[in-house]
């Protein structure tokens, strides 16, 4: 299905070799600036993500204001994860050499994933999947803004603008077939320093 919405190459990466690798040394360092930082926190907050969550593609840091009452996170580095106060429990595995979540279904309230959408190589597996995990109702929150390792990032993410970003977002969910209406847009105001745009549906 996918490939009758984006080109041929779209998903491809300049660097394709396993991910493991690239992420194996620890990055304690923040990927976006303290006002996108603070803009994915208020979202949350908005949005009450305050139940069982589970944190896609997390690290060390969660952007929650305040902490849900259980924070799951999946990501690449044991010890990033390992270092994150907010996680109740954590799971490493990489999402593009196998895009299935470890999870039963209907495990989560909610889901998040932040500034990380752009390294997905099967986005619309990995959105079924996470529709799969949530239980009715649940949200699945995506942020990201204009910073990206490129070499990691898709091709078809690299050469679009951020307009368009929310558009691919979009589509992902559409595409999934788990979700209902998509919401987004820009959360932080014009003016120096990261943008960060957010886009999020429930699940059915």
């Amino acid at each position: 299905m996918t490939d009758d919405v984006f080109p041929p190459g779209f998903f491809d990466r300049a660097d394709p070799s396993p991910d493991a690798d690239f992420y194996g040394p620890p990055r304690l360092v923040t990927h976006i600036d303290d006002r996108a930082i603070a803009a994915v926190g208020a979202l949350y907050a908005d949005l009450g993500l305050d139940g069982e969550v589970l944190d896609l593609c997390s690290s060390w840091v969660s952007h929650f204001s305040t902490p849900p009452r259980r924070l799951v996170g999946l990501g690449m580095n044991a010890a990033e994860l390992a270092a994150n106060p907010m996680l109740a429990g954590h799971v490493v595995h990489d999402l593009n050499t196998d895009p299935v979540l470890p999870f039963p279904d209907a495990s989560f309230d909610d889901a998040t994933c932040c500034v990380s959408v752009d390294y997905l190589v099967e986005p619309v597996t990995v959105f079924r999947e996470v529709a799969r995990v949530l239980r009715p109702g649940g949200r699945f929150v995506v942020t990201f803004s204009n910073r990206c390792f490129p070499t990691k990032a898709i091709r078809g993410w690299l050469h679009t603008d951020d307009e368009a970003h929310l558009q691919i977002v979009n589509a992902f969910f559409v595409l999934s077939e788990g979700f209902g209406e998509v919401r987004g847009g820009l959360r932080t105001p014009p003016g120096p320093g990261d943008p960060l745009y957010a886009v999020w549906a429930g699940r059915r």
